[in-house]
């Protein structure tokens, strides 16, 4: 693509290489340029064969220059180009401008495979989910605290299990608070197993997505993968393990501190949770909450922070999530 020297106006011309058919660039029904048009609004983008014109504010004009060569870059991997790609692709550019600032580019965010299982592949869909991922490889805890739907625990499943895989650990631990039976399952009916099953069933689910599941219950009987309440991992020291503990914003400040106490060696744990659901009864402190304060800036402990803007489920859930944010600062929530 070439532009000419930015003023107010410019224009920017880019040429699709033939291998590349243009129902890939311009997406089914031209669903792909239809997001891009829209996204630049004060830009006129003409197509003709296989060049693409822009023409408009020169700062928008280079950030559609960007946004080609990303979308290039994605499509010489072999990986297709999706209206959610091309949003979340506009989203980073408009962060970092489009001659960036040295952070992640949107190709290289969209491109990082985790975990591929039965035709489909785990990745990260936004910056803050690449840096997640990034860090989780880089330190020994890492807290992944954001709104639903941003991928914290299924990430970190993905990066258990793809450390499993790589002989990295020798089991996989997952736990999570039993919080709404006050962990005094012993009131609940049935079986223990049935009893526990509710507060984790989101675990086996997303173990599910990641694994044949007809390895899951032969893994789970040798000891390789452990899914059990929080209060089970208590004086336990854990060893060679990828160890998860989401709902972390139902844990008492005691909890956390035993939890993080039982890191062995050869250990990777990844904490996961979302401040603004805490289920505790009133009056008891979140751990997660606290150990922020407590642990921030300590060696070898990464505090991950995802926002809305990470939400990977519908989009209304993004601006749901803005929604209460708001209400909540308005009335001191």
């Amino acid at each position: 693509m070439t532009q000419t020297p930015r003023h107010q106006q410019a224009s920017a011309q880019f040429t699709v290489p033939a291998k590349h058919p243009m129902v890939t660039v311009l997406g089914s029904g031209d669903a792909l340029l239809r997001v891009i048009e829209k996204a630049f609004p004060a830009t006129d983008i003409h197509v003709r064969g296989n060049d693409v014109t822009a023409v408009g504010d020169a700062e928008e004009v280079a950030l559609v220059q960007r946004l080609f060569d990303e979308m290039m870059l994605v499509l010489r991997t072999g990986q297709p180009m999706t209206e959610d790609a091309v949003e979340r692709s506009i989203a980073m550019l408009r962060v970092n401008g489009a001659d960036g600032d040295g952070s992640e580019t949107p190709a290289e965010v969209l491109t990082q495979n985790i975990l591929s299982n039965r035709g489909r592949t785990i990745r990260p869909k936004t910056l803050n989910q690449k840096r997640y991922v990034d860090a989780i490889d880089k330190h020994t805890v890492v807290f992944g605290i954001g709104p639903a739907g941003t991928g914290k625990t299924y990430l970190a499943m993905a990066k258990a299990v793809q450390a499993l895989q790589a002989k990295q650990v020798n089991r996989i631990i997952l736990t999570r608070p039993a919080v709404e039976a006050g962990e005094r399952l012993g009131f609940l009916p049935g079986t223990l197993y049935e009893k526990i099953d509710p507060y984790l069933r989101p675990l086996y689910d997303a173990l599910h997505d990641m694994l044949d599941p007809d390895s899951i219950p032969r893994l789970m009987a040798a000891g390789t993968i452990e899914v059990a309440p929080l209060a089970y991992m208590r004086g336990r020291t854990l060893n060679d393990a990828f160890i998860i503990l989401d709902e972390a914003q139902n844990t008492s400040p005691e909890q956390m501190k035993m939890f993080l106490t039982r890191l062995g060696f050869e250990s990777k744990i990844v904490i996961t949770g979302d401040i603004t659901q805490v289920d505790l009864p009133g009056g008891t402190k979140s751990g997660l909450r606290q150990v922020q304060e407590i642990l921030e800036g300590v060696d070898d402990v990464h505090f991950s922070r995802l926002t809305s803007q990470d939400v990977v489920r519908h989009k209304l859930v993004g601006r749901i999530v803005d929604a209460y944010e708001k209400y909540d600062s308005r009335n001191g929530g």
